[in-house]
């Protein structure tokens, strides 16, 4: 019976420290968990925590930053920032100044520079007129810019799968006979049909080639050439 208790004792300390254990590991899990919730901190500016860099080398997106009241846009003023996301830089974190920043919202930036927009893959482009999508828009983590960084902007569709204008227009002329231009496009259906019929003995083969040089024949896809 000794025997027996002391097995019993023995296995309730087990579970007791078990459970403790856990405890303590779901506590710490939690507490990472909400430091991290509610920030999302961005990657950059993360990295730039990390190796406490100096805070006049802060990335825009890790700035607070407050633009001139009578700020007119274009110009180039003096802005005074401070740190996001807790960020403990070397300096005065709280009165940053960086200087000649173009007065302009996000979204008044130049595409490709300032920001970048997604794409819609599935924007049928070929169309009179163009239709188009609604993109959303993410600033360049070095530009410091009024507004939200993060916006949506209305696009033409320009989707595009990388067929060529130019190797189209060369298969036509010289291969057009066997409807490679075609099958290049991915008109399948009329590719095999141009084959069989040598490229309705030439009569197409010449239709195409204009139909191509004019832009009216294009990826199947309805996608732009890249010219």
């Amino acid at each position: 019976n000794m025997s027996r208790d002391a097995m019993v004792a023995k296995t309730k300390w087990i579970v007791f420290y078990a459970l403790v254990y856990i405890s303590l590991f779901v506590y710490v899990a939690n507490t990472e968990s909400d430091d991290n919730n509610g920030t999302d901190i961005p990657v950059v500016c993360q990295r730039q925590k990390d190796d406490n860099a100096r805070c006049d080398e802060l990335s825009g997106e890790c700035l607070n930053c407050t633009f001139p009241e009578e700020c007119t846009y274009g110009d180039k003023v003096d802005v005074s920032c401070e740190t996001l996301y807790d960020i403990e830089c070397m300096g005065d974190q709280d009165n940053i100044t960086r200087q000649a920043i173009a007065c302009q919202y996000c979204y008044q930036g130049q595409e490709r520079v300032d920001y970048f927009c997604s794409n819609d893959t599935s924007c049928t482009v070929r169309k009179t007129p163009r239709p188009t999508y609604t993109a959303r828009c993410q600033t360049v983590p070095d530009v410091i810019c009024i507004g939200n960084r993060t916006f949506n902007k209305r696009k033409l569709c320009n989707y595009t799968t990388g067929k060529r204008w130019t190797t189209t227009m060369l298969l036509s002329i010289t291969l057009g006979g066997f409807g490679i231009d075609r099958f290049y496009l991915e008109h399948w259906g009329s590719a095999v049909g141009k084959l069989v019929s040598f490229g309705g003995l030439g009569v197409w083969t010449i239709l195409d080639v204009i139909l191509v040089a004019t832009g009216y024949l294009g990826p199947a896809d309805g996608s732009l050439y890249i010219y």
